[in-house]
């Protein structure tokens, strides 16, 4: 049983969340490198006997300023905060990213939010953390105001893989290059997508092999082809193995990027619900065929190949 969190969207946070530990960041796929930061947060929290809040963002800052930045995110907010709850965390605060905000000033910041509002003892974050108007504040500046603001700076050191720093942007790019084996073992989990099940063109069933289609929002985009997975269908815990295409149906020339996924054995209208599809393995990248009887022997070829991965 996954314990409760509670969720704020504001600074004005309950007497028991103050003085507690806070760690900021988008945590975006909250991968090993994330576990590891909640790990020692977790020996805080112990040791310390207070609590661990997240201040995050949404939407995350790079997508705000950068408008033609679809899709980008490895988790969306329900995962994260899903996650979040599996790693011990008790408070959430997700503030709205707008443009009244990002011109607050890197020492407001530190003062009327982390010092007054939130009354933070120990704050965890990475080197790479700016915060603040154009970006202005960085580590050096909240460690320069620990002793004012009565809080420490807790700043380790990043998960290193083959001398390679564990983070969101090389989890993306090990999706957008097919390697999903390895991006699951970085997250220690299935990258999955959330989506809801769209009434599509109905091709896959015309010819034999009926799919879901799901609109992909502004998840990362995955390399184009198909994929074993394994979905969980909305209020059931099991999961249904089953093969999916991400891609832009190149024979049929479709212009917008989808998710459809087949499952093995199920016949249930599923129309409107939201699925989980958890991606296990790359099988093929995504080709044009000359007609649909070249495709409908990949197919074949594709389903056998899916259902021998467990």
């Amino acid at each position: 049983m996954v314990k409760s969190i509670k969720e704020y969207k504001n600074f004005n946070i309950k007497e028991n969340h103050k003085n507690s530990i806070i760690l900021i960041g988008n945590f975006d796929g909250l991968h090993s490198g994330h576990q590891k930061l909640f790990s020692l947060a977790n020996k805080y929290k112990k040791k310390h006997r207070t609590k661990i809040g997240v201040f995050t963002f949404e939407p995350m800052p790079k997508m705000f300023f950068n408008k033609d930045l679809r899709n980008f995110r490895i988790s969306n907010k329900k995962q994260k905060i899903f996650l979040l709850k599996k790693l011990g965390v008790d408070f959430i605060i997700i503030k709205k990213f707008d443009r009244v905000f990002s011109k607050i000033k890197s020492i407001k910041f530190i003062k009327n939010i982390l010092n007054k509002k939130l009354s933070a003892k120990y704050i965890f974050v990475s080197n790479n953390f700016r915060f603040g108007n154009k970006r202005e504040g960085n580590v050096k500046q909240l460690l320069d105001n620990q002793k004012i603001c009565n809080y420490k700076i807790i700043n380790p050191q990043p998960l290193l893989m083959r001398k390679k720093v564990i983070s969101s942007t090389l989890i993306r790019k090990l999706l957008q290059n097919g390697k999903i084996e390895k991006a699951n073992r970085l997250l220690k989990r299935n990258w999955s997508i959330v989506g809801k099940v769209q009434k599509g063109r109905q091709l896959g069933k015309k010819f034999g092999f009926p799919t879901a289609n799901i609109d992909i929002t502004d998840y990362v985009i995955a390399k184009p082809g198909v994929y074993a997975v394994k979905v969980k269908i909305q209020n059931n815990s099991k999961y249904i193995k089953g093969i999916a295409n991400l891609g832009y149906r190149p024979t049929f020339k479709q212009k917008n990027i989808l998710l459809e996924v087949h499952l093995f054995n199920f016949s249930r209208n599923i129309y409107n619900k939201y699925l989980t599809v958890d991606f296990m393995k790359f099988i093929r990248a995504e080709k044009k065929f000359k007609n649909i009887e070249q495709l409908k022997k990949q197919v074949k070829i594709d389903l056998l190949k899916a259902k021998k991965i467990k």
